[in-house]
């Protein structure tokens, strides 16, 4: 903090400074903005994704083609909403075929754990997913059942509560209870709870993120969720249900609360065999997502769909919301030896109002399918907006044609298992779904090959004929295509340095409104008239700024100045603010975009195709010598940027390189960002469909090199080396091996401006000397 804050301090020194001397760049207006333009950058940006939040509530209709005309007609024309919910859920893994509920007993642990005149209680599992079970509580009623509930209890209740076994529980957790005492086949799960004690690895690192976080973040890189996993526990226990002969007649019901309110409502709207719903401290208003803890992240969730579009969904099967209180949790855990390696995110309940508009969003689809009745928003009990009230289930069983509900009981059912510890249980829930998605992982390489078996290495023109579905894939789908600039440059200039070989310029370019590109130009003074120089658009990493590159006289940290030391050999420089400044202001900004179905990059990239633009129309530039040179997440700009933005003709990515699925998933080394905070990097549904081998292939024919400290902690060398093997061997087969190199050198996360300086003479055609200690 302390040298983020002189970093500050002194940019706002050296600005005032600027502005008084008032030089500005040839064929530009005077820059007159003052302050941090860095931030500013980043604040501009986060209101743009604030609007674009805003607007994606009046355009989400537009992905929609409803009709209304007959429920059959409704169910085929959001078919492929309800898919396309599916896929952002990561509910996409084929479920295992439904076999009979297994009860889970021991010798001396019966199955059968509590008995009363009414009901009786089992500890079952059933088969969700490869390797992965749902598990939980049967209860039985004891008449004939009526109706199935699979009743989803909140991440940090136990099946035993909503089974009325746990006599601490609130009075509101009971709720599987009461419906089985009205007549209905109640089956419990566990959900993966907000506990910490098994996130991490011992002999890495252990963390404060929850269990939940900790499976949502190697999930969400595979293309998967927890919320998905979750999901298609449920949907493997109506499989189940259905199968049966003597229940497949009766209505199923979902009932949640909390997160499992979530779970309940994402089941029934992706799952049409589920007759009533009742969710219950969840509906609301999702334009706030960003807010919310980020195991509820869902990618491009806004784009299309809010808490009405979903319930849409449901439509025009029984719907019961109700409005009550969400449940408490810390934000975020407590942390651990004084370290935070938690994303924030509050859960809150939203004001009553917020909810009964977004409800009466949901209830027009109702309306127009003639089905009113079949939808209803029941407030929570009054004075304490509690969970599950007793007008909430009487509603939902009344939906489901289960017998009146009746007073609770103060009969406390006896757990015959005496002090049942529910932790093992828990723990092979949060165990299986780890190997699941490790698995996942294992076999991207496979699954990889496939997605890319269309592109065919043939020729560099038949490389480049066939990836270039590859190239809009990932800025569509993985980056987020914004539309290219609304407006002019308009550009901006004062100076900022001049040094006997160059001068040093700020730069401010428009892109849309209230919406700018900030960098630093600096301009060799040996220009001949009419000559046209080679450009290296410089890039820093996190929290880096534009005069950590080009500061002349000024050895950088990791930097060294490099921006100057190549003006200083004559390359035009431009050095670029990007927006991973500021910790959780950039983390919140990735956030609102990952909630729009982009990360963002996407605004980054408009940013360079103007800055690209702009310097094309340089009299000083030759357009097509404009290569990328970036340190860190400006590594990881040289990786994403020049893969879809052709204009740059080479690209140098330093301390970045890596093989990125082991980065983003390892739960076993300590390289991986599992074990930091950077909730915010990564991508999702990238694993399966790229690694950097592949993005790096997306440069191809262009230049393209590697820079790699032995001693740089973002991965081992090993990592580094396996996975340029795969762009090396490409580009040779090709017949373009002279195109691509990798320097190891002895440093660490830093710029080393010695063969990198060589590979930018070379491809960038510049005769003037490019050794690196001129």
């Amino acid at each position: 903090m302390t040298s983020w804050c002189c970093a500050v301090i002194m940019f706002l020194f050296v600005g005032a400074a600027s502005a008084a001397d008032g030089q500005l760049l040839p064929g530009t207006r005077p820059l007159e903005m003052t302050g941090d333009l860095s931030v500013e950058n980043l604040v501009r940006i986060d209101r743009f994704l604030e609007r674009a939040i805003d607007e994606a509530v009046g355009e989400r209709e537009q992905r929609w083609q409803r009709d209304y005309s007959s429920r059959e007609a409704y169910a085929k024309s959001v078919r492929l909403n309800r898919h396309r919910l599916r896929q952002k859920i990561g509910a996409v893994d084929p479920r295992k075929p439904p076999n009979d509920l297994q009860l889970v007993a021991t010798l001396n642990r019966p199955a059968l754990v509590a008995e009363s005149e009414q009901v009786k209680v089992y500890a079952v599992r059933w088969s969700a997913l490869a390797g992965v079970d749902g598990e939980g509580l049967l209860i039985e009623p004891a008449t004939m059942p009526r109706a199935i509930v699979i009743a989803v209890p909140d991440a940090d209740w136990t099946p035993e509560m909503v089974a009325g076994l746990d006599a601490h529980a609130p009075r509101a957790a009971g709720f599987g209870r009461r419906l089985a005492e009205a007549g209905c086949r109640v089956l419990v799960p566990t959900l993966i709870d907000r506990n910490t004690r098994w996130s991490g690895n011992p002999r890495v690192r252990m963390l404060n993120q929850t269990h939940r976080e900790f499976i949502y973040r190697q999930a969400f890189f595979m293309g998967r969720h927890l919320v998905g996993y979750e999901v298609q526990k449920v949907q493997a226990a109506v499989d189940y249900f259905q199968a049966r002969p003597d229940s497949r007649q009766w209505p199923i019901g979902v009932a949640g609360y909390g997160e499992g309110g979530l779970v309940a409502f994402y089941a029934a709207a992706i799952d049409d065999r589920i007759d009533a719903t009742l969710v219950s401290g969840y509906f609301q208003p999702r334009e706030s997502m960003h807010s919310e803890p980020v195991y509820r992240n869902v990618y491009g969730l806004l784009r299309e769909f809010g808490d009405s579009d979903i319930a849409s969904l449901i439509a025009p099967r029984k719907l019961i919301v109700e409005a009550s209180r969400a449940p408490a949790a810390p934000d975020p855990p407590p942390q651990i030896k004084g370290l935070n390696f938690a994303a924030y995110g509050k859960l809150s309940t939203p004001a009553f109002e917020s909810v009964v508009d977004e409800f009466a969003r949901a209830q027009q689809h109702y309306r127009r399918l003639h089905v009113a009745d079949n939808s209803c928003l029941i407030p929570g009990e009054k004075g304490s907006d509690a969970p599950m009230s007793e007008a909430a289930l009487r509603s939902f069983a009344d939906a489901l044609g289960a017998r009146p509900l009746k007073a609770v009981s103060a009969q406390q059912l006896r757990d015959r298992r005496g002090n049942f510890d529910p932790l093992p249980r828990q723990r092979r829930q949060f165990d299986q779904l780890i190997a699941h998605t490790q698995q996942i992982v294992k076999r991207s390489p496979l699954r990889r090959a496939e997605f890319w078996s269309a592109a065919e290495s043939t020729t560099v023109a038949r490389w480049q004929q066939t990836s270039q579905r590859y190239r809009q894939v990932l800025w569509d789908e993985v980056i987020g295509r914004l539309p290219a600039a609304s407006l002019p440059a308009n550009p901006r200039t004062r100076q900022i340095y001049r040094t006997s070989r160059w001068t040093g310029y700020e730069v401010v370019l428009d892109v849309y409104p209230d919406v700018f590109t900030y960098g630093i130009l600096l301009l060799p003074k040996n220009i001949k008239p009419g000559e046209k120089r080679p450009v290296v658009v410089a890039q820093h990493g996190r929290n880096g700024r534009p005069q950590d590159i080009c500061s002349p006289d000024v050895d950088t940290p990791a930097y060294h100045s490099f921006g100057a030391r190549l003006a200083d050999l004559g390359f035009i420089v431009y050095a670029p603010q990007n927006l991973y400044i500021g910790e959780e202001r950039y983390r919140t900004v990735q956030r609102k975009a990952f909630a729009l179905g982009m990360t963002f990059f996407a605004p980054m990239v408009r940013q360079h195709e103007q800055v690209l633009k702009w310097l094309s129309e340089l009299p000083q530039v030759d357009a097509k010598r404009i290569g990328f040179y970036g340190l860190s997440y400006g590594g990881k700009s040289a990786m994403l940027i020049p893969a879809v933005l052709e204009g740059y003709a080479l690209s140098i990515c330093s301390g970045d390189f890596n093989e990125q699925v082991w980065k983003h998933t390892s739960i076993d080394d300590r390289y991986s960002f599992m074990f930091t905070l950077e909730h915010e990097h990564a991508e999702f549904d990238f694993g399966e469909r790229f690694n950097y081998a592949e993005i790096a292939s997306l440069l191809v024919p262009r230049p393209f090199m590697v820079e790699r400290g032995h001693h740089d902690g973002v991965a081992p060398d090993e990592w580094v080396a396996y996975e340029y093997a795969k762009v090396r061997r490409l580009y040779v087969v090709l017949g373009i091996g002279d195109r691509t190199t990798i320097e190891f050198f002895d440093g660490r996360h830093e710029i080393n401006a010695r063969g990198s300086f060589k590979f930018l003479a070379k491809h960038l055609n510049w005769p003037g000397k490019s050794d690196a200690n001129h």
